[in-house]
């Protein structure tokens, strides 16, 4: 335990506590409203936005963020507009941003070691700077999903109520994609671009598994987003091991141990057992 001394392990420390909670709040969003092919669609468009950074000489953490922003945006233009539909748009965006993201790495000279990093992530070295842009991002996040906390829950649940009622449908939905883009922004150092959609969705998905309740949702998405990256990160640096594949494989761990000890699957299983128990009486 001598190294949860040391400044990288701290820092590793302070950003898997900040990524599994705004993960875990707006993935219950994401799970709720069945936008996690929204989700995977900007993590892969993020490539292009880190190839831009690397090619322009600054930090990919600043083009990333305009690029996840311009691709959540467009999504939602071309699916409000119905002229595509919702997941045709994610298609094209996820397609190509990506191939304009390997362009860009053909005009690099030389091999670039970091751009590839950011594909799978590493935690451990998330750098000062990472981590403050990260508390400063994820604090605007956290206030935006306060602030507009009734506006969220009456939009996932009744969006139809919601037009009725006055709200300004089309400008929420916008903030929504624009934070889920913001979110996948500070976590790709961390996680990687493969993997982030990942930790967005599977806390949320774990917690909707043991409770219908939303506000208890919340908690226990929180608390199972922060328990899956400590427990991994500490797993990847005792085995030696990648530090966003470990910590997205415990939240899939943590996720089927959900599953098969839900109490809608314990009262599935009670329920067959009552019924075979009555066909074997009658026989």
């Amino acid at each position: 335990m001598d190294i949860l001394c040391y400044p990288f392990m701290q820092r590793a420390l302070l950003s898997a506590t900040l990524i599994g909670t705004v993960c875990a709040v707006i993935g219950v969003y994401v799970v709720l409203r069945s936008m996690a092919f929204i989700g995977a669609g900007v993590a892969h468009a993020s490539f292009g936005g880190v190839a831009l950074g690397f090619l322009l000489g600054i930090n990919p953490f600043f083009t990333t963020i305009l690029f996840c922003l311009a691709t959540a945006w467009g999504i939602a233009f071309l699916s409000e507009e119905r002229k595509v539909s919702e997941d045709s748009a994610v298609g094209v965006f996820f397609a190509s941003t990506m191939a304009f993201g390997v362009l860009l790495i053909g005009f690099m000279k030389g091999y670039q070691a970091d751009l590839f990093g950011y594909l799978f992530g590493n935690i451990l070295a998330v750098s000062r700077f990472d981590l403050i842009s990260s508390l400063i991002i994820g604090a605007m996040v956290l206030a935006l999903v306060w602030f507009f906390f009734k506006e969220f829950l009456l939009l996932t649940f009744d969006p139809e109520m919601a037009k009725v009622t006055g709200l300004k449908v089309k400008g929420l939905n916008l903030l929504m994609m624009s934070l889920i883009a913001v979110t996948i922004v500070l976590s790709i150092k961390s996680v990687g671009i493969v993997l982030v959609s990942a930790l967005i969705v599977t806390p949320a998905a774990s917690a909707l598994l043991l409770s219908d309740d939303f506000k208890k949702m919340m908690g226990l998405a929180i608390l199972i987003g922060v328990g899956s990256t400590w427990i991994g990160l500490l797993l990847s640096v005792w085995l030696n091991l990648a530090s966003g594949a470990t910590i997205v494989t415990v939240a899939t761990l943590i996720f089927f141990l959900c599953y098969f000890s839900s109490p809608e699957r314990r009262k599935l299983l009670r329920n067959i057992e009552q019924l075979r128990s009555q066909m074997q009486n009658r026989l």
